[in-house]
């Protein structure tokens, strides 16, 4: 079963996305960025979302953008990312999903829409089996279903083929952040969706000064990261959610390659349990514009909203104004 953007007429258009507010919240060894984009009614539900393994907090923006206030976006840079990219390990998924306790803790969120994409989703999952009580609902985009890991790849190796580009970016240097941003509109899966969100994503990521500008992600942070996905723990979480989940998965992948991290033959050999886990396929999006496209992105909020409204339904998206 696919899911594709509505003509919503309740989805606002731009200039009704909330200013964002950025925070600072303790977490063991330092602090993390957060980003905030508050709803209307401070009644309203709130949702925390967990970005990839190289990515930032404002992946989530273009999300943002289509809740148009009408729910609460929280959304940090995890610990050696972005912002965050100075806090110290140790790293790991479950160091990331006790830190999103503490978010949670800290800013007074109560209960929560859980969400992640990528890395982010496997993070999701295991911070919803660690602390069952925090969340009532779980929106995993493109990840938390792990796979067998091929024998004979080193920890390097392994990372390379699942990532790519992306790790070879975190050695290079740039002159400026016009180089940067070239780099990223040259990329496949980014060709086609450019848009003031993506750009202030991808500049997020850069630190240091002219003419030696690098990404802020932690070398170190992503290796640990990247192996510790494929651990028993971590990779099975979604095997132990204590409440449904869905899965919103991208038809094509990393580079924009027909083959996506999923279909449903992959989805079918995962033997993930119907009555816990419900795959969607978002039609028309890769690994990345299932995120920060526009009708990605759209479908994203539309299932946040659908969650927070009924933690027990599947989250499917009405096609039929389509």
């Amino acid at each position: 079963m696919s899911d594709v953007p509505r003509n919503d007429a309740a989805v606002r258009k731009d200039g009704d996305t909330p200013e964002r507010e950025e925070l600072r919240v303790p977490v063991r060894g330092g602090e993390l960025a957060v980003s905030r984009w508050p709803a209307g009614d401070p009644a309203a539900p709130v949702a925390l979302a967990l970005h990839g393994i190289t990515a930032n907090g404002l992946s989530w923006a273009r999300v943002a953008h289509h809740l148009a206030g009408r729910m609460t976006l929280v959304a940090p840079d995890l610990r050696g990312r972005g912002r965050s990219g100075r806090v110290p390990g140790p790293y790991g998924i479950t160091a990331h999903a006790d830190d999103m306790a503490a978010v949670v803790d800290e800013l007074g969120l109560g209960q929560i829409v859980l969400t992640g994409h990528s890395m982010g989703a496997f993070t999701a999952a295991l911070t919803a089996v660690r602390y069952p009580h925090l969340a009532t609902a779980l929106l995993l985009v493109d990840g938390g279903v792990g796979f067998p890991v091929p024998a004979g790849l080193d920890p390097d190796e392994l990372l390379t083929a699942v990532i790519g580009p992306a790790m070879r970016r975190l050695s290079a240097t740039f002159p400026d952040r016009e180089a940067y941003r070239a780099f990223w509109r040259r990329h496949p899966a980014f060709a086609d969706c450019w848009s003031p969100w993506v750009d202030a994503y991808v500049q997020r990521d850069l630190v240091g000064e002219e003419p030696e500008l690098r990404s802020a992600c932690s070398l170190e942070a992503v290796r640990v990261d990247g192996v510790d996905q494929f651990r028993a723990e971590v990779s099975g979480a979604v095997r132990r959610l204590p409440r449904p989940a869905v899965l919103l998965w991208a038809e094509r992948g990393l580079m924009d390659e027909p083959q996506g991290l999923y279909d449903e033959r992959r989805l079918a050999a995962a033997g993930l349990e119907p009555e816990r886990v419900r795959p969607r396929l978002v039609t028309g999006t890769n690994h990345y514009t299932i995120l920060v496209g526009d009708e990605g992105a759209r479908v994203v909020a539309q299932h946040l909203l659908d969650a927070a409204a009924d933690p027990g339904a599947d989250g499917r998206v009405d096609m039929s104004s389509r």
